[in-house]
């Protein structure tokens, strides 16, 4: 039974060493880790993600760095602007590790350095700004602190992809005049935009008038210009009946002086009854008269033309 016991013991043994020697020689890496192997203490090689063998007794596994991206909280902490505003302020960072050795070696604890590397920088880019600046500016905040902390942990073998201002916190009596001051700001652009409306309005109704009174006094411009060309219109009709009139007196014709005679009669007898203060008119009452008259002045001026004719025929 002791022999037994003792191989039993040996057995077990050996095969709990070569469980050791296999684990030590075989390293599985998962996605997105790399492990640091190290000989002795000291840095070999980098092995990816996948297996990988390793010399028994003398190579092991030195760090397991984490390769994918992580996000840093940058504590909340209070800054002092360059105009003298306390305001509190804080963080996310987004980093990194493209170089597993270098992320190993060259800093302890690679976290902790890079949340407080965060704050100083954080801390120094808003303290050199107004607080103006900062509330408006949180792009130009962001970039800044980006070029510097991406420079600062190079050397480190992280690269830092983006840093962004989670919050910023004025004191609550700033909160309060930063509110009154755009209300003021928002009640001057509205007085601004309602005077420029009142002013475009005014412009648009003069220009409305200056236009209708282009258009009347073109309006009357041409209506002159027709009743001058009436005018004209008539006293050459009326000059030509004249010359027709004369024409026909010249030649006895005594209708035509008949009729210029009536027209003048029937003109004056219009002129007093379109007179405003003419309140009665008295018309002849024999109308008679009024021919007798053409009559006899008709036979006046044949008498006239037969002597004219007799001494043109004497002198013959």
């Amino acid at each position: 039974m002791t022999e037994v016991s003792v191989f039993g013991v040996l057995v077990i043994a050996l095969f709990v060493l070569a469980i050791f020697i296999v684990s030590s020689i075989i390293k599985i890496v998962p996605q997105g880790h790399e492990y640091t192997v190290e000989k002795f203490g000291r840095y070999v090689r980098t092995l990816k993600p996948g297996i990988s063998f390793l010399t028994p007794f003398v190579e092991g596994v030195g760090r397991r760095v984490n390769m994918m991206e992580r996000v840093f909280d940058v504590p909340q902490q209070e800054v002092i602007t360059k105009d003298n505003v306390v305001v509190k302020v804080d963080g996310i960072v987004f980093t990194q590790v493209i170089d597993a050795a270098l992320a190993a070696y060259r800093v302890d604890n690679l976290d902790n350095a890079i949340t407080q590397l965060s704050m100083t920088n954080l801390r120094t880019v808003v303290g050199s700004m107004d607080l103006d600046d900062v509330l408006s500016q949180r792009d130009s905040i962001n970039s800044r602190l980006l070029n510097v902390i991406d420079h600062a942990t190079s050397p480190w073998g992280v690269k830092v992809n983006r840093i962004e201002i989670k919050d910023l916190k004025p004191p609550h009596d700033i909160t309060d005049s930063m509110a009154r001051q755009m209300k003021a700001e928002r009640e001057r652009r509205a007085l601004i935009i309602e005077a420029d409306g009142e002013k475009q309005a005014a412009i648009a109704r003069a220009e409305g008038q200056k236009q209708a009174t282009v258009l009347e006094a073109e309006g009357q411009r041409e209506a002159a210009f027709r009743t001058a060309e009436a005018r004209e219109r008539s006293a050459e009709a009326e000059a030509k009946a004249t010359e027709m009139v004369s024409q026909a007196i010249a030649r006895g014709d005594v209708n035509a002086i008949n009729y210029f005679v009536a027209q003048k009669y029937v003109e004056a007898f219009g002129k007093f009854a379109e007179s405003p203060n003419a309140k009665t008119l008295i018309v002849p009452a024999d109308m008679s008269s009024v021919a007798g008259a053409v009559g006899g002045i008709t036979e006046l001026l044949r008498s006239v033309g037969d002597g004219s004719a007799s001494r043109g025929q004497a002198k013959k």
